[in-house]
């Protein structure tokens, strides 16, 4: 935190755009970091200010996920066809992941923006597994801009003391997601042919890659 503060004291909203929209592109940086610390730094400096902070932030996080959606999307699932041998990735079950991605893919990007590690993938995920790109749109600059307001004024607002509250938070979230996960991942094992019975209903036809 003091190192990504010292850069923005020095290149100011550029770090904080390069950091989060890196991060959202898959790459492991700390993209929540750079926010916290630059709404700090607004709060006790006055030549930075929070709004930019929070749309640069915003921006920087829709921009780095539409390109990871975009690489999803071009490559995810022509490679995981052509390894599917290892795996274990049949075309039902890919159409399986289109439909959960077209019935809850905005639930899933709002949810992975708050969760370390899911936010650097849910761009890949989403356009792997051709959420359509207008409901990822719209969903990722909710989630982009929820994300980015309540950190960005949390930690204006709140100083120090937000940053002390983040941590527990962000153990809870991702401690309710990974258990979310395994629930939801025990009832699509159990029920995968009923599901995939049910995606080939809403997605008749050939597998759709593009």
């Amino acid at each position: 935190m003091d190192f990504i503060a010292y850069l923005i004291s020095v290149y100011g909203l550029v770090t904080v755009a390069a950091i989060v929209g890196l991060e959202t592109l898959g790459v492991p940086l700390p993209g929540e970091a750079a926010l916290l610390a630059a709404a700090l730094y607004a709060g006790s400096k006055h030549d930075l200010n929070i709004v930019s902070v929070i749309f640069t932030a915003a921006g920087a996080a829709w921009v780095g996920r539409m390109v990871s959606y975009v690489i999803g999307h071009e490559f995810g699932y022509r490679l995981v066809l052509r390894y599917d041998t290892y795996v274990r990735m049949t075309e039902g079950r890919i159409k399986l992941g289109q439909y959960l991605f077209l019935r809850h893919g905005g639930k899933i990007i709002l949810v992975a923006q708050f969760v370390p590690v899911l936010r650097n993938f849910a761009g890949l995920f989403a356009g792997a597994n051709v959420m359509p790109w207008r409901h990822f749109m719209v969903a990722n600059a909710v989630s982009s801009i929820t994300w980015a307001s309540a950190y960005g004024y949390g930690a204006y607002a709140l100083g120090r003391e937000f940053e002390r509250l983040e941590g527990p938070m962000v153990v809870v979230v991702a401690i309710a997601t990974v258990i979310a996960f395994i629930v939801c991942g025990i009832f699509v094992h159990r029920h995968e042919a009923q599901l995939t019975a049910e995606a080939e209903r809403a997605m008749p036809g050939p597998l759709y890659l593009t």
